[in-house]
């Protein structure tokens, strides 16, 4: 509105709010004061402040004080033979005295912190996440643990497990580390409230490595929604099965998957570029490229660019979880909540990525401790 009345001096009101795309009528009513309104008259039909007291005073009493208002009306009526007021009335006269409340003491959840993660850049910030594969028989499962990078959606590190562990957490994010030749204390690792998150053995490590550990909020399901997303990319795909046949099986589909994920799906969220090709640096030149065949397009037919040489589509400088609403620094943003320790545990056989070369240890080989 500021602006229309600036602009207005120049070019004039209809003028002014055409270019800025305000509506003339709200910037006329905007214009005219706003008049007080005049207080609003008590009902006629409503109680005076002497017989509200008297029904706050019988709905205190002695008789009454354990009673709801459905029965304190009920027995007014047989007994006392009086009415004083309506049952929805006496709910409303004893809310305005603030003594309408729960009776038991139920649980209320405080209101608990959003985490706040920020990266600009490869290896800043990990997701992780377990998800449950059905197996050949009812109630058989195998766990998928998945680490996802938070800025390329490069997945860093899987493995493959018959349950699931604190132990076997705490080593897929050791080797995972160990691969991608990281500074640790540089990293933050985000992830849900599950067991094996908030385990002993995950905590041992993120302390004697100096990564930073983030949980989502409790009863809040929707903090970490960069590793379901993941998941449902993996699910929905057509080679996918309902069911796996074996442990076996359910490596070799992984496999496939996530070389697919990593080398050949192009990301909405990364300028259509391929996980790998940003987590290793590569944007830049492709990026370069896109827009030489694109400038190559538009000089061949540019009637068919209405607004110009066609851009392509561009890499985030930021992902965030939970952005702030107000800017913050990177030090407020990569804040990290560190869970309590737990024993550790030799894990069993698990498949992992070889980061460096992209391919996956072969079933039923054991990472030494």
């Amino acid at each position: 509105m500021l602006s229309v009345n600036e602009l207005a001096l120049v070019v004039g009101v209809v003028m002014a709010c055409v270019a800025l795309g305000i509506c003339r009528a709200t910037w006329y009513r905007r214009q005219r004061p706003e008049r007080a309104r005049p207080p609003r008259k008590p009902p006629t039909r409503a109680l005076s402040v002497a017989e509200r007291q008297g029904v706050l005073d019988t709905l205190n009493s002695e008789r009454f004080m354990d009673q709801p208002p459905a029965e304190v009306y009920a027995r007014l009526l047989d007994e006392d033979e009086t009415y004083l007021c309506s049952a929805r009335t006496m709910y409303r006269i004893l809310d305005s005295a603030k003594e309408v409340r729960e009776r038991r003491n139920q649980l209320r959840h405080p209101n608990y912190t959003a985490p706040q993660l920020l990266a600009t850049a490869p290896n800043q910030v990990w997701s992780w996440d377990i998800t449950k594969l059905l197996g050949p028989a009812k109630w058989t499962y195998y766990y998928l643990y998945v680490l996802l990078d938070l800025y390329s959606r490069y997945v860093v590190g899987w493995m493959l497990a018959h349950r699931e562990s604190g132990a076997l957490a705490s080593r897929l994010i050791g080797e995972s580390c160990q691969h991608q030749g990281i500074e640790s204390s540089r990293l933050s690792l985000h992830s849900d409230r599950g067991p094996s998150m908030t385990s002993q053995s995950v905590t041992m490590l993120s302390a004697r490595l100096g990564i930073q550990l983030s949980h989502n909020r409790p009863h809040v399901s929707n903090d970490n929604p960069f590793s379901e997303a993941q998941f449902k990319t993996l699910k929905y795909r057509p080679e996918f099965p309902d069911r796996f046949g074996s442990y076996e099986h359910a490596l070799s589909v992984c496999r496939e998957l996530f070389h697919w994920y990593n080398h050949e799906h192009h990301h909405g969220s990364i300028g259509l570029m391929t996980p790998a090709i940003v987590h290793y640096g590569h944007a830049p030149r492709l990026l370069g490229h896109r827009r030489e065949v694109l400038t190559e397009a538009f000089r061949r037919h540019p009637e068919r660019f209405v607004h110009g040489t066609p851009e392509p589509p561009s890499i985030p400088e930021a992902v965030w979880i939970n952005p702030p609403a107000e800017k913050r620094t990177r030090q407020d943003a990569l804040g990290a909540t560190i869970s309590t320790p737990d024993d550790l545990q030799h894990p069993p056989a698990f498949s992992s990525y070889e980061l460096s070369a992209g391919l996956a240890v072969p079933a039923g080989s054991e990472v030494r401790q």
